[in-house]
């Protein structure tokens, strides 16, 4: 008894889900049919409103040709009628010569005969009808404005409904990866002049096959494509590859997407290793600004208290679904923080092959400001370029302005104007580390070395205090000076020191050319290698 009713529950869950579905089915069939009735007013419409389109059109071609006529005949018909005139006027005086002439042969008076002759003569030789040409000035010829539109209307005899463009073919061969640009060529696979334009999509991924149907980053659509190639410029490759389909679109309706390719968007990848950074610098993914009260310890030490400490791991990494396996572990921290006069901090991928490229802008109102790269042994007291461990451009605005190289506490002053934005360019196995200015890809300076250990991007920054500041540009508590015993009425502090990093790119294409030409080696300073 028991195992009937279990036998007949499954069947009311059967039938329940079914009919469920027959439900929703019945509900999409309406929908359907509500989705018929619109749809097929609205092509109702347009195509009404296209053949008054062409009507109108017809109807402005006919008004047009009829005026050239009418104006064609009314310039035929002044002209002929001028020349009708000339000639009526012509013939006139020439029948009256004629009579004159007549008159004057019959006469008997001798004596007046010679000057009536002489008088006839000269009438004659002046008379219209002698200069007046007897070729009719335009022809009476219309078959110049006649029309044929056979050709026309075997063509609107051929009208038939828009066809359903077909996939476009995406040409892998063609189509460029460089600069941080992707240039995606495609082609149709049978020619058809109804095409109007092409809509691109594109995503990113780090997966290498065929772009999976479910992605957690979203198609971005580019549309009123007129050509059969697109570039996309300004790119940051923040993820291993991206995806691309091309749909082809007239009029009416828009073709099935191409077959998706993948493109591998290779670029150096990284962030600001939190754990790593001094006290005194705030670190905010690829950002740091300076923090005189050191306020990131505090940050930090209460957001671990809460179960919310997070760094820069590629774990919690958002643009990055795949970990790279030169990211450092997220174990540095406590002692291996920098401290006293180093305010470091490093990026968290390591360099151990390859090019790799990077940008970074720095505030002008920082105090020093350095960028370059360091082994990760570089020790928590030690500054950027002041030992064997480190290299990196210094940039010094604190009492005396100053643009060097500097490895091994030596330096190199360099002559060229401070860049707002620098470009880092290393490659590990020739022992190049070269530094541009990223807006110009001027060459400022190469360090040429045989690099031992594994690299990290390192970056270091100290600001000035806003001018006028009522504690002598030394705010209490920050540890440059000591607090002044009375001091002054408060005046407001500015201590805007930072820098900002552009990772996810590619080395540039006049680097390597540069590279190439050993203009970068040319430049190096073997003191400082």
């Amino acid at each position: 008894m028991e195992d009937q009713r279990e036998a007949l529950r499954k069947i009311i869950t059967t039938l329940a889900v079914k009919n469920e579905e027959i439900q929703s089915f019945i509900y999409s069939l309406k929908q359907m049919l509500l989705n018929v009735e619109a749809n097929s007013t609205k092509v109702q419409e347009d195509l009404e409103a296209e053949f008054q389109s062409l009507f109108s059109l017809l109807e402005e071609l006919k008004e047009g040709m009829l005026m050239k006529i009418k104006q064609d005949r009314a310039s035929r018909t002044y002209e002929l009628q001028n020349q009708l005139a000339a000639c009526t006027r012509a013939l006139e005086s020439s029948e009256e010569l004629l009579e004159t002439a007549n008159q004057t042969l019959q006469a008997t008076d001798s004596e007046d005969f010679p000057q009536a002759a002489k008088q006839i003569k000269d009438g004659v030789t002046m008379a219209p009808a002698f200069r007046l040409s007897l070729k009719a000035k335009v022809s009476d010829n219309m078959s110049h404005l006649m029309v044929d539109f056979a050709q026309e209307r075997r063509m609107l005899q051929a009208l038939k409904f828009l066809p359903v463009p077909s996939a476009p073919v995406i040409d892998l061969a063609e189509s460029l990866v460089a600069d941080n640009c992707v240039t995606l060529v495609w082609r149709m696979p049978d020619e058809d002049s109804k095409i109007d334009h092409y809509v691109l999509e594109y995503r990113r991924t780090n997966f290498e096959g065929p772009p999976r149907l479910k992605e957690e980053q979203p198609w971005m659509v580019i549309e009123g494509i007129r050509q059969t190639e697109y570039t996309l410029t300004g790119l940051k490759f923040d993820m291993k590859y991206m995806n691309f389909r091309v749909k082809a679109c007239n009029k009416a309706v828009a073709g099935e997407f191409s077959e998706s390719v993948t493109l591998e968007t290779p670029a150096f990848m990284f962030r600001l290793d939190a754990s790593t950074s001094h006290q005194n610098l705030r670190v905010d993914d690829l950002s740091v600004e300076w923090d005189a009260m050191g306020g990131k310890v505090q940050d930090i030490k209460a957001r671990e208290k809460d179960g919310k400490g997070r760094t820069a791991s590629p774990v919690n990494s958002p643009a990055r679904g795949v970990p790279s396996p030169k990211r450092m572990p997220s174990g540095r921290g406590g002692r291996d923080r920098f401290t006293a006069e180093s305010y470091t901090v490093l990026g968290d991928t390591l360099i151990d092959g390859g090019e790799h490229y990077w940008e970074v802008r720095f505030e002008p109102d920082s105090k020093a400001f350095g960028v370059g790269v360091a082994y990760r042994s570089l020790g928590r007291f030690e500054q950027l370029g002041k030992t064997a461990a480190s290299w990196c451009l210094h940039v010094n605005n604190w009492l005396q302005a100053s643009f060097t190289a500097k490895h091994a506490n030596k330096a190199k002053v360099l002559d060229a104007p401070v860049p707002d934005c620098l470009g880092v360019h290393c490659d590990f196995h020739q022992g190049l580390l070269s530094f541009y200015n990223a807006r110009t890809k001027q060459l400022l300076h190469t360090f040429k070395a045989k690099f031992t250990q594994p690299l990290l991007p390192a970056f270091t920054v100290r600001t000035l205090p806003w001018r006028g500041s009522g504690w002598g540009g030394v705010p209490p508590g920050a540890g440059f000076a000591p607090e002044p015993a009375c001091p002054p009425p408060p005046v407001p502090q500015v201590w805007c020191g930072s820098f900002q990093v552009t990772t996810g790119l590619q080395v540039p294409s006049s680097v390597r050319c540069l590279q190439k030409r050993g203009s970068a080696t040319s430049s190096s300073n073997t003191s400082l290698t």
